[in-house]
This record gives structure tokens, C-alpha cells and sequence, in this order.
């Protein structure tokens, strides 16, 4: 089932940690890691907490199921409003502290996970990523590197927007929908796009979309983008219909993917074509729902881009000041 990636855990209220850390708990037991795995990530929940009551203004935990190709791994991101830090790096050394504590905290985190990233400006906030791999890490050979950031909009059970990737030896495909709405019928209708998308043999984006576009009829419909990059002409090809926002960008080139009208299970254009890019020149996609407001800006992040790209995809949900819908951020970076 194709739903939200990330759950997120409002974590202001102190008396609400120690019921945050069960849930994680049991959702990741529940999802098959065990027993040591499972020690580190409470370790790592019980740290970040920690830190949010000390440091944060609002704090948030996202917390991830990534099936990752066979090697799952859960994906916990703290996030602040708090003062930030002038320089993170010292923040990880073990004894540096801002408030007379044994200032532990951030190694103990780094050293309990998998891959451990950190971000942060003073007077903006903090964002903190921790990755536990069910098994060990493995050295992942990705020509494309692919970083999903769904969350359901506050007090629905399931998202409308949903996320699907296909990566074979020769191409990477990947889909962003939107479901009409909110809610379970929302779900549905990008749940039926993505049982389309699986099926289609067609690498063409434009193609793709004719094949889900009846496939969804009897559902509310959404709004899609389909991106697509091709291994042995390291070429992205992509087409929108809607209000999915699609960034083609370079290290010193940027383009926004203009989309079609139209919204796939209801009307679609009779005449559509294939947008491509070279991947010489533009290294990243960026797809976002309308959950996100388009005006974002990275210069807004200086030196994000030596970090993992969902610290950046944090960072854009971060700056979100009404999170009233479902979210959607994903980045796709050729390696």
C-alpha cells in the first residue's frame, strides 16, 4: 500500500515522551527489527527528546519505514525552532555543552546509528537525522539516490498524497500523486494510480499517465508528475499533470517543470509531451505536493547541499508555518 513515509510525533510536551518512545518502539518491532537495533533506536528517541525539552521551540519527530530495495532501515529526524548552532561540528564532540550537562547527547546519537546527519543555524533551528538499518549497512551501489519525505496532514490516518519508485539495471521511474482532497478516498485514488503505474511497461512519463488515467476513473483523481532517468543516456524525462511542482536543478543551473492542466481520472490533455533534461547539467529533481509552498529558496539553507538530501528535504518541510494538508518532498540525486 502506498502511503505516507513518515509519521510525525509533536514532541513539545515532555510528559508526551516516554508515550512517543513506545510507539516507535512498537512500530519498528513491528516491522521486524530486532532486538539491538531496537535498543539503539530508543537510546536515539530518548536523546533527541531530550534535546527537544532542553533546546527546541515547537519540536517535531518524523519517523520512517524505509523498505530500501531489501535492506529496510527506520528513519528518525528531529526537528527545532530553537536557537540553532553556530558550529555544529563542536556540538558533536562528547563534554561540549550549552547548559552545564555532560553534553553527550549528539555523539551518543552519531555513534547509535547508521548514518547520522546534522543541520543548523543559529536563530532557525536544528534538524538532526539518525538512519538504524535493520541489518548491517550495506555498501549501496545507487546510480540514483532517492529520499521520500510523506506526511499525512495532521489527524488523518492515511495520506492523500503517495510516492512510488522503480528503480531496474537501466532506468529509475518514480511517481508523486496527489489524491483529490484528504482522507481514506483520497488514499484510494493514489493507491489505484500506483497499482496502474506498477503494471505499465512504458518508460515514457506521458504514456505512463494515458495508462493510470482510466485506471482511476471511478476514483476522485489526482494530480501527478512522473520522472524517469535513463542509466545509459543519463537523461531525466519527466511530465506533470497539475499542481505537483517539479525542480530541475544543477550546481549552477535551475529550471521548474512546467506541468499540464488537468487532473489524471477525470480530464487529461489529448496532447502531451515528454520534458527532457541532461543529467550533465541537472543533477537533481525535486518533486513537492501542494502541501509546500513553491517559493522556497536554497540559498535560504547555506552549505545544505554537503548533506544528505533529506536533511534538505526536512529543512523545506521545516519552513512550512501551516501544515494544514498532506506534504510531499522528494529529492532524487544522482550520485
Amino acid at each position: 500500500m502506498v502511503d505516507a513515509t513518515h509519521i510525525s510525533f509533536a514532541a513539545s510536551d515532555r510528559s508526551y515522551f516516554s508515550l512517543l518512545k513506545k510507539e516507535i518502539h512498537r512500530r519498528a518491532e513491528d516491522a521486524g527489527m530486532g532486538i539491538d537495533k531496537l535498543n539503539a533506536l530508543d537510546l536515539v528517541i530518548a536523546e533527541m527528546t531530550s534535546n527537544l525539552f532542553k533546546y527546541g521551540d515547537g519540536g517535531e519527530i518524523l519517523m520512517g519505514l524505509i523498505e530500501n530495495n531489501g535492506n529496510p532501515y527506520i528513519e528518525v529526524i528531529s526537528i527545532d525552532h530553537g536557537p540553532g548552532m553556530l558550529n555544529p561540528e563542536k556540538m558533536l564532540l562528547d563534554g561540549v555543552s550549552t547548559t552545564n550537562t555532560l553534553g553527550h547527547g549528539l555523539g551518543s546519537i552519531q555513534r547509535l546509528s547508521d548514518t547520522f546527519d546534522l543541520y543548523s543555524q543559529p536563530e532557525w533551528g536544528t534538524i538532526v537525522l539518525s538512519r538504524i538499518y535493520h541489518k548491517a549497512k550495506g555498501n549501496e551501489k545507487k546510480i540514483v539516490e532517492v529520499h521520500p519525505l510523506v506526511v499525512a496532514k495532521p489527524g488523518e490516518k492515511t495520506s492523500g498524497d503517495g510516492f512510488l519508485c522503480i528503480q531496474t539495471d537501466k532506468y529509475l521511474k518514480m511517481m508523486l500523486a496527489d489524491g483529490l482532497g484528504h482522507g481514506p478516498e483520497a488514499n484510494h485514488a493514489v493507491n489505484e494510480a500506483a497499482a496502474a503505474f506498477r503494471s505499465c511497461r512504458d518508460y515514457s512519463p506521458v504514456e505512463t499517465m494515458r495508462y493510470i488515467h482510466p485506471a482511476i476513473k471511478k476514483t476522485r483523481g489526482a494530480v501527478i508528475n512522473i520522472t524517469c532517468f535513463d542509466y545509459r543516456t543519463k537523461i531525466w524525462t519527466s511530465a506533470g499533470i497539475g499542481n505537483i511542482a517539479a525542480r530541475i536543478m544543477g550546481p549552477v543551473v535551475l529550471k521548474n517543470h512546467m506541468s499540464y492542466n488537468g487532473i489524471v481520472g477525470h480530464n487529461i490533455p489529448g496532447s502531451m509531451n515528454d520534458q527532457q533534461y541532461a543529467g550533465t547539467e541537472y543533477n537533481r529533481v525535486i518533486l513537492s505536493s501542494d502541501g509546500i509552498k513553491t517559493r522556497w529558496e536554497l540559498n535560504k539553507y547555506p552549505r545544505i547541499h554537503k548533506h544528505d538530501q533529506t536533511i534538505l528535504a526536512a529543512a523545506i518541510y521545516k519552513d512550512q508555518a501551516r501544515k494544514t494538508d498532506d506534504m510531499s518532498i522528494i529529492i532524487a540525486k544522482i550520485k
